[in-house]
């Protein structure tokens, strides 16, 4: 593969194994991505055609910010203008930031065909795990996805916010089924960023979208894991790609009483508070003594020193990290409470009664 006249440019250090053995310099364009793929076809007459006998890779793209949103507008434009994909397009009819991996259960979604140039769309009434999972079933589309991104989200998702995050959960959900995702997330900082730097982030993405689109063709792309991928405030200068592991960082939230929805300063989806809201406290003789209203507030943050995620973020580093969908203690928690289970269970055991 030939890459040539990218900028800005981007240094690449990560392999698919988790060990850093080699460093990759990418000088690509978006027009000179050349990629070959095999396509899964399906026969349904109860599904959407889309482009299905083309031999250009698929790739589905959902997020958590809604259909309309610029993060998700910016990287389907993207995609598209490189010639080089089938873009299929299954997101949220609304914003469903923070939603984790909650899905609908007992309702029936709708889907609505939406008009995005050069890809196929549906609007979907659930959350992004919802979302990717109908996108991926076969029931919408006419044939399954190679590749599924979520994102670009409105603001970063490193650390423990990567268990709150819906665009996080819509790779996940197709990582549960076997294939291999992507979320995307940009680290929006009110005041600094403006809606171009989803179209920046967008680009700065391509190189990893195309080698990840290799390594699926020639079956080489790990099964066990889906990628979690953040970009700095200042994208158009950032320092290249760093592998990355998940870090402890936290914006710490609390609870103040309010006496009706309009009081009180906004929670933004990048989980800052809205800069232009005065928070006020309540009028305790005007809040309903049998519903009572509270709304989260920023308490602070918690950030952890170290290799993680969110401090090379920072940094201005493109940060890749590895997830998978287990959820292990640590090595202290497992020892411990392998010595402390067997007293519990001998102190209740009926020759202890």
């Amino acid at each position: 593969m030939i890459y040539e006249n990218y900028k800005p440019n981007a240094t690449v250090l990560l392999n698919w194994t988790g060990q850093i053995d080699s460093i990759i310099r990418f000088h690509c364009s978006a027009s000179s991505l050349i990629l070959v793929t095999g396509i899964l076809l399906m026969e349904n007459p109860n599904t959407v055609g889309d482009d299905a006998g083309s031999d250009r890779p698929t790739i589905m793209v959902t997020n958590d910010d809604g259909i309309d949103a610029p993060g998700l507008q910016a990287l389907v434009r993207v995609l598209v203008s490189t010639n080089q994909y089938r873009v299929l397009v299954c997101a949220p009819d609304s914003e469903k930031s923070a939603v984790s991996h909650s899905i609908t259960w007992r309702h029936p979604l709708s889907a609505k065909r939406i008009d995005i140039n050069g890809a196929t769309a549906f609007a979907v009434s659930g959350t992004p795990a919802d979302c990717t999972s109908l996108g991926i079933s076969k029931a919408l589309f006419s044939s399954v996805p190679d590749l599924v991104l979520s994102g670009i989200n409105m603001g970063s998702n490193c650390g423990y916010h990567i268990v709150y995050s819906g665009t996080v959960a819509g790779a996940r959900e197709a990582f549960f089924n076997g294939l291999p995702s992507v979320s995307i997330s940009y680290d929006w900082v009110g005041g600094t960023s403006s809606i171009n730097d989803f179209t920046l982030a967008a680009e700065a993405c391509l190189p990893l979208i195309s080698s990840i689109l290799v390594e699926i063709k020639t079956k080489t792309f790990p099964q066990k894991c889906f990628l979690n991928v953040d970009l700095p405030t200042n994208v158009l200068n950032h320092k290249g790609y760093k592998l990355t592991k998940q870090g402890k960082s936290i914006v710490k939230m609390g609870w103040k009483r309010v006496s009706s929805d309009a009081q009180g300063a906004q929670m933004l989806s990048t989980m800052t508070m809205e800069s232009n809201s005065v928070a006020s406290n309540p009028d305790a003789n005007s809040v309903s003594q049998e519903q009572l209203l509270f709304k989260r507030e920023v308490k602070g943050g918690h950030v952890e020193e170290g290799k993680t995620d969110y401090c090379y973020l920072k940094q201005g580093y493109i940060t890749v990290t590895p997830l998978g969908a287990l959820s292990h203690a640590d090595i202290d928690s497992q020892t411990f409470f392998k010595e402390w289970l067997p007293i519990v269970a001998d102190r209740t055991s009926p020759s202890a009664l």
